[in-house]
């Protein structure tokens, strides 16, 4: 189990205690320094069987500085992630062979 952790960010906060109140200690990475590479991110992405872009923090000044938009083509979206993380919607929860996004932080317990 490995959260991709954000410990400035509160849903992620929110999330580990959820996990750890259940009884689970997460192997954590903090994703803004550990930064995943975009294979991570393509990898990622599959385990959620999301399109990119809703593991995408586009309200990030980031996105629109990189001249990203909704309909940028998902390699596009891979690198700017790996680029700039903070694009990176937080947490994510991988675990059991699956991965969910924590948002909210109850979502997580739906992959254990």
């Amino acid at each position: 189990m490995i959260l991709w952790h954000n410990p400035r960010c509160s849903k992620s906060r929110q999330t580990l205690t959820l996990l750890e109140e259940n009884g689970h200690a997460p192997e954590i990475r903090k994703y803004l320094e550990d930064v995943p590479t975009v294979a991570e991110l393509r990898a990622a992405a599959d385990m959620l069987g999301l399109p990119v872009i809703a593991m995408m923090r586009v309200k990030e000044a980031a996105f629109k500085d990189k001249g990203l938009s909704k309909d940028s083509d998902a390699e596009t979206l891979l690198t700017a992630m790996a680029d700039a993380p903070k694009l990176i919607e937080r947490p994510i929860l991988f675990a059991n062979g699956k991965a969910t996004i924590g948002r909210p932080p109850e979502q997580v317990l739906e992959i254990l």
